[in-house]
């Protein structure tokens, strides 16, 4: 071993707390890569050999009712290889561990053989027996929610009539890895399920027989995809065809595709920011301690090692912090990707879903720290290798002084000494003091961003459960029924207020741009259910025209005074000019409102309402609960109330996890910054911080000049973190605009309290740290290394 591997030996254990500290940034940096990417791709690996072991469809398209040899037409659509239809239809379950009438989804399955497209994967029990026109399979997580097994018995109300099935097994499929119930953000599993049932049974059930009302297909190689809409289209126009679409507006997928577009983003973002900091800390630790080795430095040159021999030096010294921080990071982002993936697994139906070690990211990680970490070493080592031996022996000249900015304007009047002495040093170094804060701001920033997804989350289901959506109960009837129906709910026990609904499928159409949704009619002057702006205001319902969410505006290109063509997709399908009333910037899905008179003028034919907003006094709700259960008009009854119980109730899992990543990644940078600028300053003025004590200081007075440095950058650094925090959160919230959700951009003051607050601890842990080491610190050693 050379002398100057022996050198990097010694300064490596002599340094070892620095290098661990920054190790844990470079490991926290790996660990984000491997655990959010490696989850990204180990999702997306699963995503894809599900889709294409259960065939799953490119198209899907509803329609009213079309004859069975409808389906040869479909399949002779250029550009179509497969087709497959069925029979779909929303109907209430009488669930027993449920208060409430459930929701099941029927669709309709072959009895004979399992289906073309879209396949099952049992999970437990068998599929249909031919001829058993009463078996069901079910959604494997609404079985285990409501402790269904095969051999179990599920009510039904199908078509308006009372049916008792026989559960005969268990199943996911690709269609709804991510069950949402209508309307809801996140999965129901006790209060809504998928059904399939034998088309045989469904199909007669709902005057069916011999015909579909849904049919997917999935498309050839390199098929034009609007070319088959538009023929699909024009085929089952008319059957009532409601307007095909692709996997891209598929619910589940879209859900799903939402979540792995976002885990990528994170999956980037995060890493970035911790390789930078490594990289910034490299930078600061090398800089300084080469700035206190001029003389070992200017020694090594005059005794014949080269510049390159001098440089490599330094550059391995970077290198093992990022070597042990590589080792460490690569266990922990194994470790933390199964667990997330697991995490996944509990809101994301796959047959198979695992975390594959990628060692090409392994590889890829650990060359950007490497990478990171040598661009952050490089400007340091460029000064140990220019500095002549000559220059280099004599010690580094004493920095200017002289009075600073606030010395001038008079505030070193009213300090004290210890006060002056700690602002001089900081005005004498502003670079340096300033990059400290910014190393601290990272850290703030990291913990805005993480809460105030929470802030923005919680917001947003505040205002469209508490302030949107008032009423109790939200009924839909199995088809549309005669308005009178309202005195008919109005009688029932326990409700107070009823407020009639229609909604009408439609597609609406501006220039060149085109999009299939529902207009909502509700009447004028609501009270169950109005439009919320995204600032709380309510939107009056006007008597003409359409209120507009803004997304959907957006997509269409058009204004509040515009006006869009409607098409509308049942009954006599007319199309109609409507002006445009209002653009609301809402954050769930994308809607269409018109006053529900308007709408019945629109549509034209009878005066049909689809359902109801109730206000049910809370000491009648079970009862009437209980009733609905009982009327078979009634498809399906939501209570906004219960979606978000179950959507809190799923925040609070999220939150814990959630909060735990963010306080151990700012909580990894604070003390690494801190810590390393308290060592740094420490090794510096060593000898300065001895001298005084000999001269009388104490050991509190002399830890006070010392940290008082770090304590100034640190409150200079937290509302720089504020700032940044708030830009990078408006840009993930800018990112995060799906037409499910959109995060609002809100951060509450208590946000950025947490986010000082869990600085500044991390920063008294630092300086804790330290302080042990200097009242260690051995006087007469430090005062003769001079000599």
């Amino acid at each position: 071993m050379t002398a100057i591997d022996r050198k990097l030996l010694r300064e490596v254990w002599k340094l070892r707390g620095q290098l661990l500290s920054i190790g844990a940034v470079v490991a926290v940096g790996i660990m984000t890569v491997l655990t959010m990417r490696g989850t990204y791709e180990s999702l997306v690996v699963s995503q894809e050999l599900y889709y294409r072991d259960a065939r799953f469809p490119d198209v899907w398209a509803s329609l009213e009712r079309a004859p069975q040899s409808l389906s040869r037409r479909i399949e002779e659509i250029p550009g179509v290889a497969a087709v497959d239809t069925r029979v779909t239809f929303a109907a209430t379950l009488d669930v027993p561990s449920v208060d409430s009438p459930a929701l099941g989804r029927f669709v309709s399955v072959p009895e004979d053989r399992r289906p073309e497209l879209a396949d099952l994967h049992l999970t437990s029990g068998r599929y249909l027996a031919p001829g058993r026109r009463d078996e069901v399979v079910v959604s494997a997580n609404f079985a285990i929610a409501n402790a269904f097994v095969p051999g179990d018995t599920l009510r039904a109300v199908l078509n308006g009539r009372y049916r008792d099935l026989q559960i005969v097994g268990t199943a996911i499929s690709p269609e709804y890895t991510y069950a949402v119930p209508p309307g809801a953000l996140y999965p129901d599993d006790q209060r809504f399920g998928i059904v399939w049932m034998s088309r045989d049974a469904l199909g007669p059930a709902y005057d069916l027989e011999g015909a579909f009302n849904e049919v997917v297909l999935t498309l050839a190689p390199r098929a034009n995809e609007n070319h088959v809409l538009a023929d699909l289209d024009r085929l089952l126009e008319p059957y009532g065809g409601l307007g095909a679409y692709t996997r891209e507006d598929q619910p589940s997928h879209q859900i799903l595709d939402s979540e792995l577009e976002q885990n990528r983003t994170m999956g980037t973002a995060i890493p970035a920011v911790f390789l930078l900091v490594a990289a910034f800390l490299l930078n600061i630790v090398l800089g300084r301690m080469i700035a206190t080795q001029r003389t070992e430095i200017a020694v090594l040159k005059a005794f014949g090692y080269t510049n390159a021999e001098v440089g490599g030096h330094y550059l391995r010294f970077a290198l093992v912090a990022v070597l042990a921080g590589a080792a460490a990071g690569v266990g922990l982002g194994i470790w933390a990707g199964g667990a997330m993936v697991r995490l996944y697994g509990d809101f994301f139906d796959f047959p198979t879903l695992r975390y594959d070690i990628q060692w090409g990211l392994v590889a890829v990680a650990f060359g950007v720290s490497a990478l990171a970490a040598a661009l952050g070493a490089l400007g340091a080592v460029r000064k140990a290798v220019s500095l002549p031996p000559a220059e280099a022996m004599r010690p580094e000249p004493p920095a200017s002084f002289r009075a600073g900015f606030f010395e001038r304007i008079g505030l070193g009047r009213v300090l004290p000494a210890a006060g002056r002495m700690i602002l001089r040093n900081v005005e004498r170094t502003p670079v340096r003091s300033l990059i400290s804060a910014v190393g601290v701001a990272f850290s703030v920033a990291i913990l805005v961003i993480g809460l105030f997804m929470f802030d923005g989350v919680d917001y947003m289901m505040d205002l469209q459960f508490r302030v949107a959506q008032r009423e109790d109960l939200a009924i839909t009837f199995n088809r549309p029924r005669s308005q009178a129906v309202r005195y008919d709910l109005a009688h029932l026990a326990g409700v107070t207020r009823v407020e009639p609904f229609r909604a009408v499928p439609v597609r609406l159409r501006a220039g060149h741009r085109e999009r299939e949704t529902g207009i909502i009619g509700v009447e004028q002057g609501s009270r169950l259910r109005r439009i919320v702006t995204a600032g709380g205001g309510t939107q009056p319902i006007p008597s003409e025209g359409l209120v507009l969410s803004a997304f959907l505006a957006e997509r269409l290109g058009i204004e509040t005074g515009g006006a869009v063509t409607v098409e509308v997709l049942e009954g006599e399908r007319r199309t109609a000019r409507v002006p445009v009333a209002g653009v609301v910037e809402d954050f769930l899905g994308v809607s269409a409102y018109m006053s529900l008179d308007a709408l019945h003028r629109l549509v034209r034919g009878g005066r049909a309402i689809s359902g109801a907003y109730l206000a049910v006094e809370e000491g009648e709700r079970a009862a009437l609960n209980a009733r609905l259960k009982e009327l078979p008009v009634v498809a399906s009854v939501a209570s906004p109330a219960q979606l978000l119980a179950s959507f809190e109730e799923q925040l609070a899992e999220g939150l814990f996890i959630g909060v735990f990543f963010i306080l151990m990644f700012s909580g990894v940078i604070s003390v690494a910054v801190i810590y390393n600028g308290a060592r740094v300053a420490l090794s510096e003025r060593g000898r300065e911080l001895a001298s005084l004590r000999v001269l009388g200081f104490s050991r509190r007075e002399v830890a006070v000049l010392l940290f008082g440095e770090q304590a100034l950058t640190t409150l200079l650094g937290i509302p720089l973190g504020w700032g940044l925090g708030y830009l990078l959160a408006a840009a993930v919230s800018a990112g995060l605009q799906t037409e499910n959700y959109r995060i609002p951009l809100i951060i509450e003051p208590a946000t950025f309290a947490w986010a000082a607050a869990i600085t500044v601890a991390a920063a008294v842990l630092s300086g804790l740290i330290v302080r042990r080491r200097l009242d260690r610190m051995d006087l007469i050693e430090v005062l003769k290394t001079r000599e």
